[in-house]
């Protein structure tokens, strides 16, 4: 036998023992007999060829070489320590369930299972689960933690809390009634729905509101509000009725653009962007490699 052979709880014991210089609280520590640890140390002496401790009756002290392996010891302890928690680590993640927000269905040419194909080669045990969130959240759960990862319209508030990588960059089209005189254009300037009412997003969620208004393209002039929506069923039923016009993504188009209501190409207004997100300050590797998935999928960088 070498000292090639020395297992982790050799150096354990050498430790307790290095540490409290006396074998009856060092075996209360590690939970064993005295005499078992004694015998333990011993043995490992004889494996290394050297005495760790010099002891009689009353003291415990470390030898030269006890002194000098000590430092070596806890480092290769801390070291395992390090390990086991890496281990824990992935085998939470592969057998965790990721939570995967969204207000709006990604949809979008097979986005979900192209990202879950990929996903599910890092982390095969992995369980995903989506979640229907309202659109008074515009986060879908990322800031509350309902959700790990969510997919989600920019921009988002408090931006700083979160990274996210888009998924899909698109143009902004128009929803209204077929009747509605503008129904006949095959394309839309912006400078002739300024006055039109426009159905608007709760007004807990300002930033994505004022993007779905456009005003940033208003030159100042405030929009008309014709009624608040917080779901594409609410959103159609408002443009059935005549209760204003609003912008929707061109993705998003097939959900309003169904009996009574056609969506049209708007001229001067910027595209918007559909994008996965997480928050910051997430480190668990399944959150990370889902984002990562999601990147290669779309080819697009993580912000």
């Amino acid at each position: 036998m070498t000292s090639n052979d020395v297992h982790g709880r050799d150096l354990r014991y050498f430790v307790a023992v290095a540490e409290e210089l006396h074998f009856t609280r060092a075996a209360e520590r590690l939970y064993v007999s005295q005499p078992a640890l004694s015998k333990q140390i011993r043995a490992l002496e004889r494996q290394l060829g050297t005495a760790l401790f010099d002891r009689d009756r009353r003291t415990v002290r470390l030898t030269g070489a006890g002194a000098a392996l000590l430092p070596h010891a806890r480092a290769v302890l801390a070291a395992w320590a390090e390990g086991e928690t890496a281990l824990k680590e992935v085998r939470a993640a592969r057998h965790a369930t990721l939570v995967i927000g969204m207000s709006t269905s990604p949809g979008r040419g097979g986005l979900l299972p192209a990202i879950r194909s990929r996903f599910t080669e890092r982390h095969p045990e992995a369980r995903l689960r989506l979640r229907q969130v309202g659109w008074e959240d515009p986060t879908a759960g990322l800031a509350d933690g309902t959700s790990d990862v969510a997919f989600v319209w920019l921009p988002l508030a408090d931006a700083e809390r979160y990274r996210w990588v888009v998924v899909a960059t698109e143009p902004r089209l128009v929803a209204l009634p077929g009747t509605h005189p503008l129904a006949a254009r095959a394309r839309v300037p912006f400078a002739e729905l300024l006055d039109e009412p426009f159905l608007a997003l709760p007004e807990d969620s300002p930033e994505l509101r004022d993007h779905w208004l456009a005003v940033d393209a208003r030159g100042g002039r405030p929009p008309r509000i014709g009624a608040e929506i917080a779901s594409a069923d609410e959103t159609y039923e408002a443009l059935v009725d005549g209760l204003g016009v609003c912008l929707v993504a061109t993705g998003n188009a097939p959900l309003l653009a169904r009996d009574g209501v056609v969506t049209r190409p708007v001229d001067g207004i910027s595209e918007c962007r559909f994008a996965l997100a997480w928050r910051a300050d997430d480190p668990r590797p399944a959150v990370h490699d889902y984002a990562r998935a999601a990147g290669a999928v779309t080819g697009a960088n993580a912000r």
